[in-house]
């Protein structure tokens, strides 16, 4: 099969960069269809059409943009590849590899036979990507958890810089306890942007006892994407071995989290101080 590529220059005026040139190579054996400008120009971001990167890239992008404006929400199931490719006037193979990509990083899962679905927290499957403690003997299992205190304040310095807030913004306070098979595991405070949570009340925190990437998900569609972890082993103070009911000074683990959402915002940041007498922190790594 012969190709005949075609080359579009875009020349512009930038006040500060004075002429900008931008050009995009196009094959005739895979001419740009409607589907695709159209999915570009008109859709969640209303961004212009993606450049300089590979095909599938672009495809991913525009998929990802359709996740985070809410069209497919978390536990739906999106449409085929076939209608995809449709849309985006592109092969199913290069659908296939965004899709691929993005079930890498757990935005979509695929089932046998019934397609691909926008990932969920409520599903047990994702409750144990962020809660890495497994249990020395026997399989995992969620935690109990007890909401201990529920406030809104005023942002501290130090996690209004993790959040890029302001020092002062509102901001939704809570500390719980998470227990296996009634002994005191982890004990944890999270901090959480008020204007991103605005209608969530403390009733609701109090009252809720299953996970709390669930809860987010499902009353503010605000999904977890990724969350970095840092690491460290302290021994317990007074106030801490009481509530988790150790001696005084014994070994625990600290695991301070920042999570994010889409476009990398980080939304949530959290303190846990982990009992490892029956458990242990486990990571994959690849």
């Amino acid at each position: 099969m012969s190709y005949i590529r075609h080359i579009y220059f875009h020349i512009s005026l930038d006040a500060g960069r004075g002429f900008v040139v931008k050009f995009s190579v196009m094959s005739s054996a895979n001419p740009p269809l409607p589907g695709l400008q159209a999915a570009t120009s008109s859709g969640a971001s209303g961004a212009a059409s993606p450049t300089f990167s590979p095909l599938y890239q672009q495809i991913k992008k525009l998929i990802m943009q359709s996740l985070q404006s809410g069209q497919w929400r978390p536990g739906d199931l999106i449409p085929s590849e076939m209608e995809l490719a449709a849309r985006f006037g592109v092969s199913q193979g290069t659908v296939r590899k965004a899709i691929d990509e993005l079930a890498a990083e757990n935005l979509v899962v695929r089932r046998q036979g019934r397609g691909t679905f926008v990932a969920t927290h409520r599903e047990a499957r994702s409750q144990f990507r962020f809660l890495r403690l497994k249990p020395d003997v026997g399989e995992a299992h969620y935690p109990d958890n007890v909401i201990i205190e529920a406030r809104r304040v005023r942002a501290p310095a130090d996690i209004a810089r993790q959040l890029d807030l302001k020092t002062g913004d509102s901001m939704i306070f809570l500390k719980r306890m998470q227990s296996f098979d009634g002994a005191p595991t982890i004990l944890e405070e999270l901090w959480l942007p008020g204007a991103n949570f605005k209608g969530l009340s403390l009733e609701r925190l109090l009252e809720y006892k299953g996970p709390m990437y669930a809860l987010l998900e499902t009353e503010f569609g605000m999904q977890m994407l990724r969350a970095t972890e840092s690491i460290r082993a302290v021994a317990a103070d007074k106030e801490t071995a009481a509530m988790l009911r150790v001696p005084l000074h014994s070994p625990l683990l600290s695991v301070h989290r920042v999570s994010y959402t889409y476009d990398d915002k980080a939304v949530e940041v959290r303190r846990s101080f982990y009992v490892t007498n029956g458990h242990h922190y486990h990571n994959d790594l690849s």
